[in-house]
């Protein structure tokens, strides 16, 4: 059974699409880039702040579905900067320390709205 989910407390989609899916108790969530939900700011300050706030829309969906980051099995990370690698994987493994899903990260030549990041990922429910 295929369910659409959407929570308040991630950037509402803001096309042709959901903010996450679930299927045979499988999430997966669209790419989230750092905006602030309540007022749709995109937080560009710093690499670090845009990461937080992308895994931080990330968490919300997943939790809004029933999952967790712990729970999470695959995570895909977009970088507009390769050279910011570092600093991603600083904050990144804050939020992914005892848990370690599969993960790919790549550099793209753009992403929407300028974004330094964007996240996307698959958890169990």
């Amino acid at each position: 059974m295929l369910n659409t989910l959407h929570t308040d407390k991630a950037p509402a989609a803001v096309g042709p699409y959901s903010q996450a899916i679930e299927v045979n108790g499988i999430i997966y969530t669209s790419g989230q880039i750092p905006l602030i939900p309540e007022s749709g700011e995109l937080v560009s300050e710093s690499i670090e702040k845009a990461t937080e706030r992308s895994l931080e829309n990330v968490k919300a969906i997943l939790e809004n579905a029933g999952s967790s980051l712990d729970k999470a099995i695959k995570v895909n990370i977009f970088l507009a900067d390769m050279n910011d690698f570092a600093k991603v994987n600083e904050i990144y493994g804050k939020y992914f320390n005892e848990h370690k899903p599969a993960r790919s990260c790549v550099e793209v030549a753009k992403l929407p709205k300028d974004a330094l990041i964007e996240i996307e990922a698959i958890a169990e429910k």
